[in-house]
C-alpha cells in the first residue's frame, strides 16, 4: 500500500484564491484628528508668522484638545487607532525598515511598525509645542496664576522648548511626508487614499477590524476640550 502524502503538503488554502474585498481600516475619529490636525498645524504656522497671536493662541488651545483626545482614543477607540495594538518594539520597527524599498503588496491593516513609532513622535512633539505654548501665551498676557509664582528662568526655558519644539516638529512633518512618497514610489503603496476614505483592499483573509463607539468619541472630544478650558484658565 502507498503512503499517503502528508496533508499540510496536499491542500491549498482556499482563502488564498480569493479575491480582496474593501476594508474599513481607519476610522471616522481617526481621520477627522489627521486632517484638523495638518489644517491646524499649517494655520498655527501662518498665524505665528504674521504674528496674529490671538489667533494663534485660539489654534493652539484647540490643536491641544484634538492631541488629548487621539491619546483617549488611542486608550478606549477602535482597534487600529489603539497604541497596544500599532505600536511594536523597535527591534521590529528597524526590521521592516530594513525592507523600506522592497516592492510588495500591501497587506497591512493599520500603522505598520515604523509607522506606529512615528504616531508616538509626532503626538509627543505636538504635545509638547502645545502645552508649552499655552504657558507662553499665559505668561506674557498675565493670564495664568502660575505665571507670577514660576521663576523667570523656568519661565524663559518653556518659551525656548516651544520654539525648540515647533523647529522639530517641522521636520518630523517632513519626514513623514518623504515617509509617504517613498511608500509610494519604491513599494508601491497608496497611504494616502484610505485616511481620505477610511478603506484599503485586503485579501479576503484578513479580518476587519473592530470600531469604536463614535458616542464614545464624541464624549472623549468634549473631555478634552474641557481640560484645555481648565489649562488655559489655570495653567
Amino acid at each position: 500500500m502507498r503512503s499517503r502524502p502528508p496533508a499540510t503538503t496536499s491542500v491549498t488554502p482556499a482563502t488564498d484564491d480569493r479575491p480582496a474585498r474593501s476594508v474599513r481600516v481607519w476610522d471616522l475619529p481617526r481621520r477627522l484628528f489627521h486632517w484638523l490636525t495638518v489644517v491646524l498645524v499649517a494655520a498655527a504656522y501662518v498665524t505665528q508668522r504674521l504674528n496674529w497671536m490671538q489667533t494663534h493662541v485660539r489654534l493652539g488651545e484647540t490643536l491641544l484638545a484634538l492631541v488629548l483626545f487621539r491619546i483617549l482614543w488611542g486608550c478606549f477607540g477602535s482597534e487600529t487607532a489603539r497604541f497596544s495594538r500599532f505600536v511594536a518594539s523597535p527591534h521590529k520597527a528597524v526590521e521592516h525598515l530594513r525592507h523600506l524599498l522592497r516592492r510588495e503588496p500591501d497587506v497591512q491593516v493599520g500603522h505598520n511598525a515604523a509607522g506606529g513609532w512615528m504616531v508616538l513622535l509626532l503626538l509627543a512633539l505636538l504635545l509638547v509645542v502645545t502645552l508649552t505654548g499655552l504657558y507662553d501665551n499665559n505668561d506674557i498676557a498675565d493670564e495664568g496664576p502660575l505665571s507670577e509664582i514660576v521663576p523667570a528662568k523656568i519661565a524663559n526655558a518653556i518659551g525656548s522648548l516651544h520654539a525648540l519644539g515647533w523647529d522639530v516638529l517641522a521636520g518630523a512633518v517632513v519626514l513623514h511626508v518623504c515617509a509617504i512618497a517613498v511608500y509610494a514610489l519604491a513599494k508601491g503603496h497608496n497611504l494616502v487614499g484610505p485616511m481620505l476614505t477610511g478603506k484599503k483592499r485586503l485579501p479576503a483573509s484578513v479580518r476587519a477590524p473592530a470600531r469604536g463607539s463614535l458616542w464614545l468619541a464624541a464624549l472623549l472630544m468634549g473631555v478634552s476640550g474641557v481640560v484645555v478650558a481648565l489649562l488655559a484658565a489655570y495653567l
